[in-house]
């Protein structure tokens, strides 16, 4: 029975949030409705910023009102049962929301950064920032206007952590994904990465993902059903 397990979350875990997904089947997700060339890279923010930072603002103040589900309340469970087994759960999310957080998740990697943090581009500092950005705001640490823009991962940028997830994935027993469209890489590659290692394979999803044939075990419905079903299948396996 796996000890070492690493779950990658995507945008599915936390729809039932009220929190959109990106990418959908019927096209109705957030890059359906506007341009991420005009919102989510780094050219779009120098040439508009105060158009980047408004969407932005309206994605945190959402995220402010919005509330863990069974989904994050399971996975926070599963943590907590594997460290007293003498287990480890690795926990990346591609979500910028901190609502795994709020489930009480002691450990999660935000491989796409966090909402709820701006990064100032003069010095690099990041500091907690739930309220609204504007481009005259100074830095705290630097004291250098204009340079703050949202701590997130924008098209055309690396990931963040992407060594400590590699080593993650060499370390563990089973991969699971819930809530992942399996489009958007290199979080898509992790499957075909942990299947290299020898690692079992699982996905939770509403809908099978881009890449669900490559995973051993398939469980499609809402997250926050889902999810909690499985983890605790799971931990009732456990010894």
């Amino acid at each position: 029975m796996a000890r070492s397990v690493f779950v990658l979350t995507g945008a599915g875990i936390s729809a039932e949030s009220g929190l959109g997904t990106f990418r959908d089947k019927d096209g109705q997700g957030i890059w359906a409705r506007f341009d991420p060339m005009k919102l989510a890279t780094p050219e779009a923010f120098a040439r508009d910023p105060d158009n980047v930072l408004a969407f932005y603002d309206l994605r945190r103040r959402n995220l402010l009102n919005a509330k863990p589900n069974a989904a994050h309340q399971a996975l926070a469970r599963l943590e907590q049962a594997l460290a007293k087994r003498g287990g480890h759960l690795t926990l990346v999310t591609q979500n910028i929301d901190d609502l795994h957080e709020r489930a009480v998740s002691r450990r999660v990697i935000h491989m796409h950064g966090e909402l709820l943090k701006a990064r100032c581009q003069h010095c690099g500092s990041v500091r907690l920032w739930p309220e609204d950005l504007s481009p005259s705001d100074v830095c705290p640490d630097c004291g250098r206007a204009g340079g703050l823009r949202p701590h997130v991962v924008w098209f055309g940028e690396m990931p963040l952590f992407m060594d400590d997830i590699d080593r993650a994935l060499r370390k563990a027993d089973l991969f699971v994904a819930i809530g992942t469209s399996g489009a958007v890489y290199p979080a898509a590659g992790f499957v075909a990465e942990a299947r290299a290692h020898g690692l079992r394979t699982c996905e939770i999803n509403l809908e099978a993902a881009d890449n669900a044939d490559l995973f051993d075990e398939r469980r499609y419905g809402p997250a926050s059903q889902t999810a909690p079903a499985w983890v605790e299948e799971f931990l009732g396996a456990l010894p």
